[in-house]
């Protein structure tokens, strides 16, 4: 039977780690986790469920964060997810039956069911939501990017999709929500202008009006009722947050 790597990273997340962790349970072999100094109980939570855990201090966007959890992987196959997100009994069965049988492929995308303040949101663009998460070791690395990360693989490979679902509790409130804006859209826009991207006021509104727009209207939002529209509010500050930083970084630099 092939053995699983599962890497995690992590920075506060005692509310999560524990039933991340023991939602993989039943497939890993191993469990790494890399922590940028978690302040909460988060270090202490996985050792205490036999991860091996390395704390960081150089932390340089999710991306090459991941990419150093990997690099910690020894199993034959990895796989990578976040601490707010669980495997299925029905998602960790499959996959330990489908790896038991020697696949050709050396990934497989898994469909994730995602929360959003408490509701499961069937449409705003969060439908059929397919990651690749489950990869041959020393097939794949993440992008080096310190948002919005994925993983690349190194050479042609068709994958494989599950049928089993990933659980994605990715806001519990509208605290989370802002707080995850704030965070992803300084990350992005210092990213985009050390790539020597701009912006400008009216790009960051307009950007704001589309997302909400793309979210509401075109991705069904308003399906998922009250939930939708403040997730389309929500891509709307995000997308808005992202440019007007981006347009002021860009004016601090200039002086």
């Amino acid at each position: 039977m092939p053995t699983i790597s599962v890497i995690i990273i992590t920075k506060n997340e005692e509310l999560h780690i524990s039933d991340c962790i023991k939602s993989v349970q039943g497939v890993a072999d191993e469990v790494i986790v890399v922590d940028s100094m978690s302040i909460d109980k988060t270090v202490q939570i996985a050792e205490s469920l036999g991860a091996k855990v390395t704390i960081t201090s150089d932390w340089q966007g999710f991306g090459l964060q991941k990419n150093k959890a990997l690099s910690f992987a020894k199993c034959d196959w990895v796989l990578s997810i976040d601490a707010d997100e669980r495997l299925t009994p029905e998602l960790s069965k499959e996959i330990q039956s489908v790896l038991s049988n020697a696949p050709k492929e050396n990934g497989f995308l898994i469909t994730r069911k995602s929360w959003y303040c408490g509701k499961l949101i069937h449409h705003s663009g969060w439908q059929n939501d397919k990651v690749l998460r489950l990869f041959r070791r020393g097939s794949a690395v993440f992008t080096d990017s310190r948002v919005h990360e994925k993983l690349d693989m190194l050479e042609q490979s068709k994958l494989k999709e599950l049928s089993g679902n990933m659980l994605h509790y990715s806001f519990a409130d509208y605290e989370e929500v802002l707080d995850k804006i704030n965070r992803y859209s300084t990350l992005w826009a210092t990213e985009q202008l050390s790539r020597g991207k701009k912006s400008s006021p009216a790009a960051a509104v307009l950007h704001g009006i589309g997302a909400f727009i793309k979210t509401y209207l075109f991705k069904l939002g308003f399906l998922d009722g009250f939930h939708g529209l403040t997730l389309a509010v929500s891509n709307a500050e995000g997308a808005y947050y992202k440019y007007i930083k981006l347009w002021h970084l860009g004016q601090a630099s200039q002086k």
